[in-house]
């Protein structure tokens, strides 16, 4: 197994203004601190996704400390300026030091229509602005009973690879990938680990195919949708799985330290 350095991502959805935001990132890396006060990121990359009108607080508090935690937004147009009212740019969030985006979440898909094509433009648009997107796929029940729990995230994952080339250097550019089923998101009832690490493999050999050995040993895949200090180990132990897409378990800073801390000892 490629030496990928295990992500766990907290996605805050529509909760915490950005005074709860603050207090919650000061815990949080706290909590994080072992008695030694010895936490390191490279065990471990720890992220959060606020809000957009968290963004700056959260920024100013993270460099200010110098926290070792990371954190992205939740979305980004495919624009990168104009006439498109609502819509934040890639180079706003860039320059709010943003080092991550989520691009397609289920609920992007499901609220807003947003379709493989424009999810493709929206991780084209995070590289163009040096940001790192966080492509989610995943299926309903209704395409689990259909097709299998691997065709549908599959199929969105080729969708995006097929428009993404090859930088000046000839390596791909990098990106994360969240295979978030979408039956188990705030169902309480997430994927087995056995289930999951079948998908995430698929999902590995598809980059493989498309991207070449490189890009697919170094990869990331996430697993996102009930995720819990209580179910983390599982996850962790497949060889696919490099970290963890966290829902409402991010939103409790002691809990969510749990997963996180859970994962800089296993040593995946």
């Amino acid at each position: 197994m490629a030496d990928r350095i295990p992500l766990i991502a907290g996605n805050w959805k529509m909760h915490l203004d950005h005074l709860q935001a603050i207090a919650v990132v000061q815990k949080l890396a706290w909590t994080l601190q072992d008695a030694r006060h010895s936490y390191k990121a490279d065990g471990a990359e720890v992220a959060v996704f606020p809000p957009f009108t968290d963004l700056r607080s959260v920024q100013t508090l993270i460099a200010g400390d110098r926290l070792e935690l990371r954190f992205g937004a939740q979305d980004l147009s495919e624009h990168d300026a104009g006439a498109y009212t609502g819509e934040v740019s890639g180079a706003f969030l860039k320059a709010l030091e943003c080092r991550y985006v989520l691009v397609g979440h289920s609920e992007r898909r499901q609220y807003h229509g947003e379709s493989d094509a424009v999810c493709a433009a929206k991780v084209a648009a995070a590289l163009r602005h040096g940001l790192v997107p966080v492509l989610c796929v995943g299926e309903t029940a209704e395409d689990l009973e259909a097709h299998g729990a691997a065709a549908v995230p599959v199929a969105q994952l080729r969708a995006v690879l097929e428009t993404l080339s090859a930088g000046s250097s000839g390596a791909a550019p990098e990106l994360v990938v969240a295979y978030e089923p979408v039956w188990a998101i705030g169902s309480g009832q997430a994927a087995t680990s056995e289930q999951a690490q079948a998908v995430c493999a698929a999902l590995r050999i598809a980059i493989r195919e498309m991207l070449g050995d490189e890009a697919a040993d170094a990869t990331r895949i996430l697993y996102g949708g009930s995720v819990k200090s209580g179910n983390i180990a599982g996850f962790l132990r497949e060889a696919d799985i490099d970290g963890a897409l966290v829902g409402g378990a991010s939103l409790d800073p002691v809990e969510f330290a749990a997963i996180a801390r859970f994962q800089k000892h296993v040593g995946v």
